[in-house]
């Protein structure tokens, strides 16, 4: 399998604290890879570690194949990125923050910057200073600066951080497009879960410095499984007829009197009329899917990215 970006056991420490703990991650060529986490988690340090900005204090990181090596530039050539808030010149236009941009890279012909502009969707937006963009009309400047010198991994850092839901659903859709039409990987941080769900081919849930799960979207869909709800008066007794009198096995207590009831999803009704039967009193019964919050609280030991 092709990887255009790998870590090998990454860590960085500060003095006491171990900010990233020995992290694995893996980057498919042409994908868009989630890396899911709270604030603090680590994501940003390590996104900072694959861009050379931070020295890792063990561990390696591999690019396109190779070692990377923060002293030789020839794999950050190949990758755009915004680590944190994109900073500009406000008194300056678009076009001219690019131009500045474009020159500090070395990169040859003014052509790349309406090239990138019209990528980002604010080509009209060119002659305008940046001091008049909205926050998210300057999250999309910073991508198409990092689109400047066409990279093959485009690393994003929050991108959707601040937005509103109008501008977050626009970036979304920017992204989707870099990955699948444009063939570009992309590594995207972000504590939001339903982002992340919508957009992601693997994610990577990083919780207090470490790797608590890679997964793949089908995978995770395929666990992130249908069940049926039930609120109940008395969990334990509940469990024990479902048992008895149902045969039902796959079941579990989320938490006190709800459970979610894995099989025999058809039969609703009938478990409700049973129960009903037996003195409980059942307050809901709904058919409902796993989702991805409830998948990472799991993961994580019960601590949410809100």
């Amino acid at each position: 399998m092709e990887y255009v970006l790998k870590t090998v056991n990454l860590t960085k420490k500060y003095k006491n604290k171990i900010a990233v703990d020995g992290l694995n991650i893996h980057v498919r060529k042409g994908e868009i890879y989630g890396f899911l986490g709270e604030n603090g988690a680590g994501k940003t340090t390590t996104l900072r570690m694959i861009m050379g900005l931070v020295k890792p204090t063990s561990g390696s990181i591999e690019i396109f194949g190779e070692d990377h090596d923060s002293k030789k530039l020839e794999h950050l050539e190949r990758i755009g990125s915004i680590i944190e808030f994109p900073g500009f010149y406000p008194h300056l236009t678009a076009k001219e923050n690019l131009e500045i941009h474009r020159r500090l890279m070395g990169v040859q012909g003014r052509k790349c910057i309406d090239e990138a502009l019209e990528v980002a969707g604010i080509e009209d937006s060119k002659n305008r200073r940046v001091k008049e963009f909205s926050l998210g009309m300057k999250q999309r400047l910073g991508i198409a600066r990092a689109l400047l010198h066409h990279p093959e991994l485009l690393i994003l850092d929050e991108p959707t951080n601040g937005l509103d839901p109008i501008g977050i659903k626009e970036i979304r859709e920017l992204i989707l497009d870099l990955a699948n039409k444009k063939n570009i990987s992309v590594l995207i941080s972000s504590h939001n879960l339903s982002e992340i769900q919508q957009m992601a081919n693997t994610i990577g849930i990083i919780h207090k410095g470490k790797l608590v799960e890679e997964i793949d979207f089908d995978t995770l869909q395929n666990k992130n499984r249908h069940y049926i709800k039930i609120k109940v008066n008395d969990d334990k007794k509940v469990a024990m007829l479902l048992e008895e009198k149902l045969g039902i096995k796959d079941y579990g207590v989320s938490e006190k009197n709800i459970l979610k009831v894995y099989e025999k999803l058809s039969e609703a009704s009938k478990i409700n009329r049973m129960l009903i039967e037996n003195h409980i009193d059942v307050s809901e019964i709904v058919l409902r899917k796993d989702s991805l919050e409830e998948y990472f609280l799991k993961a994580t030991g019960g601590e949410s990215c809100a």
